[in-house]
């Protein structure tokens, strides 16, 4: 992938909207670029949406914005109440094979992939065959298809949208790839950060919840508490920028001010500081290659800020990170199979029928038994995730 800003990010011609697809418009990035379009209807537009099951957030977007399409992905939901309340002419499609017409229609521009997990693969696969920009937050596709994806895309077609990679974007405009020396993704150490091991199979679900300084889903969330959402970034940003695992170094930022930093070969270092806002880095992708006045951004008082301060992750605590990096390692169909046993066992924690560290515990055992392959196609990668999923509940069912 590029890292250059060139003249194939130029979208619209002048004097029209941007045209958006937003699949997952009703999860924590997807109801922010909502926000983020409120505040600039000069410049953009929704097209089309997709939602899980929260068909009211559906219908009153579609309402407020006036979408002529949206996607409901779960079947049993497709009558809900909340959908006699559409504009006239809006069209519905249900089920999880609608997101791939909404991502590949001519009149959008540019996807929002804001889909959580594995489910978004096929809707990014599409868009980017389809040559459609990506506003990029679905990380999980990238750790699992990126062999897939990443070939497919032209210099600036994805722009990052999760605030670390978003920062190490922005860093890197106009920079050489040979010029760097280590990305260091930061990380705020979540909720435990400090802690024993002995006392993480004492948490419950409300205490890894409690995220020091971002709001997010609780999938993510979750994810941020075990550091495994730090492994599948340290996998995403080793595909999106074309460097070398080992030049990845993760780095605690407790107070997540200081967004992800590049450190180049000369021994300068350019840091992405802001606010722990995801809306700022929406803004990003979507205004890319300019940048948008935005009155309403949230702004930092830097000479009343407290000190930022700094430590080093501990994988030997926090396991997940390390399994995550030994997957990226591996290669092949591994880090599908990683993501696959992490997203059962992260689901089956939050409904409380296994314990913290049954998720590290779990992902370790699904990868232990996995057959590594080559990567070939998004089908064989749906068999692959399905099996990994069968192996984490049979090892999960075997545990209680």
């Amino acid at each position: 992938m590029s890292l250059k800003t060139t003249s194939e990010t130029a979208l619209v011609p002048d004097g029209r909207k941007l045209r958006l697809a937003v699949l997952g418009a009703s999860g924590s990035i997807g109801t922010q670029t909502l926000d983020v379009v409120r505040h600039h209807k000069d410049k953009a537009e929704i097209v089309c949406l997709s939602v899980h099951t929260r068909t009211d957030v559906a219908a009153a977007a579609a309402r407020e914005f006036g979408c002529r399409l949206i996607a409901v992905t779960d079947p049993a939901h497709a009558h809900d109440a909340a959908l006699e309340g559409l504009p006239e002419g809006t069209k519905v499609l249900v089920g999880p094979e609608a997101l791939v017409e909404l991502a590949t229609r001519d009149d959008v521009d540019c996807v929002v992939s804001a889909v959580v997990g594995f489910a978004g693969i096929e809707s990014s696969y599409a868009a980017a065959k389809a040559g459609k920009r990506l506003a990029y937050a679905n990380k999980e596709s990238i750790v699992v298809g990126g062999d897939l994806i990443m070939p497919l895309l032209r210099p600036g077609q994805l722009v990052p949208v999760d605030s670390e990679h978003s920062a190490i974007f922005q860093c890197l405009q106009g920079e050489e790839k040979g010029t760097i020396q280590t990305i260091w993704l930061t990380c705020s150490g979540g909720p435990f950060y400090g802690m024993e091991r002995k006392r993480l199979r004492e948490v419950t679900v409300t205490d890894a919840l409690a995220h020091p300084t971002w709001s997010m889903g609780s999938k993510i969330t979750i994810d941020s508490a075990t550091l495994m959402n730090k492994g599948l970034e340290v996998i995403e940003a080793c595909r999106l920028f074309d460097v070398d695992e080992a030049q990845v170094h993760v780095l605690i930022q407790r107070q997540s001010r200081i967004h992800s930093m590049v450190e180049f070969v000369d021994g300068s270092v350019k840091a992405q500081m802001g606010a722990s806002d995801m809306r700022s880095c929406i803004r990003y992708a979507l205004s890319y290659p300019g940048r948008w006045a935005s009155p309403e951004a949230e702004r930092v008082s830097w000479g009343t800020e407290q000190p930022l301060t700094f430590g080093e992750a501990d994988m030997q605590t926090f396991g997940c990170l390390a399994l995550a990096r030994e997957a990226y390692r591996r290669g092949g169909t591994l880090p599908c199979v990683m993501n696959a046993a992490n997203e059962v066992a992260n689901a089956a924690f939050r409904h409380g029928s296994c314990g913290f560290l049954d998720i590290e515990d779990t992902v370790r055992a699904v990868m232990d038994g996995a057959k590594i392959e080559p990567v070939e196609s998004v089908e064989q990668l749906e068999e692959v995730d399905a099996c990994a999923r069968a192996a984490a509940r049979s090892y999960l069912g075997r545990r209680r």
